[in-house]
């Protein structure tokens, strides 16, 4: 579907927050909070406007206490509103995880599914700016791990939207994940193929489906958020070299579309996948061991995955984009998979 939108491109963090506008327009139990998102609009601008346009009591700034307002939270989701709490960076989940697993992701488990737990925890994830080990981290299998939660990770701004409205009529919790380098914020070093043109109206994108980027026959690369778009550029270079590499874009890590990554295996018989997580126990693990458990005969070699070492990451921005999946480290790792000389 967002191949067939025409228009202008919308910047992924513009998309966001029209998703959060048309949810609180249409219904009053969806409010916003977090660490600066009305007065400032969230450091990601993902709530800009919304406080002078629906006031305090619905777009509420918050202390910085990570614990005390995700706590808030699952409590106003338990009484039957839809709250959209910021997590500012994904890498402050530390001081709050108690609630997010205890009781989030729980509740509706523990009550036999007669009380659900609303909420959206939207947060930054991701680094490549230079903002050190405190501020870079993604931590997709950390929330990928707790069962309750369904988490998502789009690649852009049509996703992002579609993803959105998706997540705050999940009667469950949803940790929508997007990248600081996606979001078209100037500082972040902006990915500029995550801007694409966006439906005006409401529309969803399914959670746990994951979509073709780009149709191939010889390899197959799985990524999501920003590696997404780490693998089209790969594909491009090694379109250059005859080789015909399949992108797929996971866009959901729980629950997650293993169907679309085997589909394209079967057809090209050799995988890669692409985590800017760390590397012990991560995303790229499970797919892969996801495809051998189902059928380890469709492979031509063995599956590879790309991710980050496990090392805090530097601040030292030439340290830590060394660091970093990247195109040229997927498109030589391709044709070693392969055997075609670089």
């Amino acid at each position: 579907m967002m191949d067939k939108v025409q228009g202008p491109r919308v910047l992924l963090h513009r998309a966001v927050r029209d998703a959060l506008d048309w949810e609180m327009a249409q219904d009053p139990r969806v409010f916003v909070m977090g660490e600066d998102v009305a007065v400032f609009g969230s450091v990601f601008q993902v709530a800009a406007g919304l406080l002078e346009k629906y006031g305090p009591e619905r777009v509420r700034d918050t202390p910085i206490s990570e614990s005390g307002f995700i706590s808030a939270a699952v409590g106003a989701a338990m009484s039957g509103m839809k709250p959209v709490v910021e997590l500012m960076f994904i890498d402050f989940v530390g001081v709050c995880l108690d609630p997010i697993y205890n009781m989030a992701a729980k509740n509706a488990y523990h009550s036999g599914g007669a009380q659900p737990v609303p909420m959206v925890i939207m947060t930054g994830i991701g680094g490549g700016y230079a903002d050190g080990s405190q501020h870079s981290q993604s931590l997709f299998a950390t929330f990928a791990h707790l069962p309750g939660l369904k988490v998502v990770v789009p690649s852009n701004a049509y996703d992002a939207r579609g993803l959105m409205h998706a997540a705050i009529a999940d009667p469950n919790p949803v940790v929508f994940m997007f990248h600081k380098k996606l979001t078209g914020m100037g500082w972040f070093n902006p990915v500029k193929t995550a801007a694409v043109p966006v439906p005006r109206e409401r529309y969803e994108v399914p959670i746990g489906k994951a979509f073709v980027r780009r149709p191939g026959t010889d390899i197959t690369l799985v990524g999501w958020s920003v590696t997404v778009h780490q693998a089209m550029d790969a594909a491009e270079m090694l379109a250059r070299d005859g080789i015909s590499a399949e992108v797929i874009d996971l866009a959901s890590l729980v629950p997650m579309d293993i169907d679309t990554v085997i589909e394209s295996v079967r057809k090209t018989g050799h995988l890669i996948v692409v985590d800017e997580d760390y590397r012990n126990c991560g995303v790229a693990g499970e797919v892969i061991a996801r495809v051998v458990e189902r059928d380890i005969g469709m492979l031509k070699g063995p599956p590879q995955r790309i991710c980050f070492p496990d090392v805090p990451i530097p601040f030292a921005l030439n340290m830590e984009l060394h660091l970093r999946p990247d195109a040229q480290k997927i498109a030589a790792e391709a044709r070693r998979s392969l055997g075609v000389a670089a």
